[in-house]
């Protein structure tokens, strides 16, 4: 790359200027990512990737276009400049589409203080290699582990920069290492597949590839001889590993978007209980080493922290510039966006307010019913809240784990689960979204 991401868009936004657009937003992002993928104690598969994207979206009075390139030379980015002028002077109004003030704009963001970036030097790939024949080691090593199915580990690292034809020019570099794992217990028919994997900002803190390994495979092997639950209404406890789901579907619900087009079960809500009075989501982008943190949002205004869902009550929406004044209220700060695609609504890092009881607690407590380890597919209605899904776990009698289920559907309402939902305390605090085991008593389940 000849020039650095901050130059790519100032370059955008004098040709983009240059073609007769009014106000203009550019991105651009380029860095690497190499992973490797190992299976039977081979390299199986070995890819790196390198490049730069540009994106431009550019205004003509209230009219936008958007477009994007990898090629960087000089010409094309004249020419993109040129095509998106003309694509939004063909296409229709946006009253609500357009950039920020001035004064709404980040300032004086401190990089250092969000740990982005592991400035270590980028692993060799035989150090990736040997991270994933460590995990399928361990994995295969596992009682009952007929195959490992993946193992695979990766590193990249990215520069991203966006600026505004008002002022804004602001940027960071974000570096992420991960290591993940496949088994595969049982024969057959009778198979059963688990994973266990770990993503971290730096290598310092990213799970060893031997835990990693034996986690797949005990989970794999804990799935073997499922049956199906019977149909009833019980209690049941979502896992650590899937519970954030449960969260993610409030988020959905009061993301501003949604709201502005009247699509939400929750659209009548803000104000009111929506949660148990002891809980809280609460938002924080400035959380350091972690994937949700960033200093800015897509449309350059300042990320803050806040308090979504506040003892119990919704207190906001989920706003970018044009949803906030479709509703006629300020933007969150939430925008996200990619280098192809406009500005929306999006949630950085999310926690719930943990409970006072441990997941085993739960389970002793919960008398019979279900511990959901894993959901398929969805039915999920966002304007009634209307809630299905395909599960498997475990089956629990008398406050005990007794045997793996599987081919079950569990379903509800999003507004009334939500509102009996208890919490664990076992959330894994190095996450984007810091949720806990839920157990929610009363849920319909169909099995046989």
């Amino acid at each position: 790359m000849s020039q650095s991401p901050q130059a790519l868009c100032d370059a955008l936004i004098k040709a983009a200027k240059t073609a007769g657009a009014d106000a203009v937003d550019a991105m651009a992002a380029a860095g690497s990512s190499l992973s490797i993928e190992v299976h039977e104690g081979k390299l199986e598969h070995a890819e790196r990737s390198e490049g730069t994207d540009l994106g431009l979206r550019v205004f003509v009075g209230q009219r936008q276009a958007q477009v994007s390139s990898s090629d960087h030379r000089p010409e094309t980015i004249t020419a993109m400049a040129e095509r998106a002028v003309a694509m939004a002077r063909e296409a229709p109004e946006d009253p609500y589409a357009f950039l920020a003030e001035a004064g709404q704009l980040a300032q004086n963001w401190d990089l250092a203080a969000l740990e982005l970036n592991d400035d270590s030097p980028e692993p060799a790939p035989e150090a990736l290699q040997q991270s994933a024949l460590a995990a399928e080691a361990a994995c295969q090593a596992v009682q009952g582990v007929s195959q490992v199915q993946s193992a695979s580990a990766g590193f990249g690292r990215h520069e991203i920069h966006l600026a505004t034809s008002n002022g804004f020019s602001g940027g960071y570099i974000r570096s992420g290492h991960s290591v993940s794992c496949v088994g595969i217990a049982g024969t057959g028919t009778g198979m059963e597949r688990d994973h266990d994997g770990d993503s971290r900002t730096f290598l310092s803190d990213l799970r060893s590839p031997d835990e990693i390994g034996r986690i797949a495979g005990e989970r794999a092997v804990a799935r073997l001889n499922a049956r199906r639950p019977k149909t009833g209404t019980y209690p049941v406890l979502f896992d650590e590993r899937i519970s954030s789901s449960l969260i993610g579907h409030l988020l959905s619900a009061s993301n501003g978007a949604a709201i502005a087009r009247g699509s939400s079960w929750l659209k009548d809500d803000l104000g009111k209980q929506v949660l148990p009075a002891a809980l809280s989501v609460t938002e924080d982008p400035h959380r350091a080493r972690i994937s949700g943190s960033r200093p800015f949002d897509g449309e350059g205004l300042p990320t803050q922290k806040r308090e979504i869902v506040k003892d119990g009550v919704l207190t906001d929406w989920t706003m970018d510039l044009a949803s906030a004044r479709k509703l006629g209220l300020e933007s969150t700060g939430n925008a996200a966006r990619g280098i192809g695609s406009v500005p929306s609504p999006a949630n950085w890092n999310i926690a719930l307010t943990p409970g006072d009881q441990s997941r085993e607690e739960l389970i002793a407590n919960m008398g019979t019913g279900l511990l959901v380890t894993s959901l398929i597919g969805s039915t999920i209605n966002p304007n009634t809240g209307d809630y299905s899904r395909g599960a498997s776990g475990f089956w629990v009698e008398n406050g005990e784990i007794l045997y793996p289920v599987n081919e079950c559907t569990i379903a509800d309402n999003l507004r009334d689960m939500l509102l009996r939902i208890i919490p664990a305390n076992d959330a894994r605090t190095y996450l984007s979204r810091v949720v806990p085991s839920i157990l929610i008593e009363g849920m319909t389940l169909a099995g046989s």
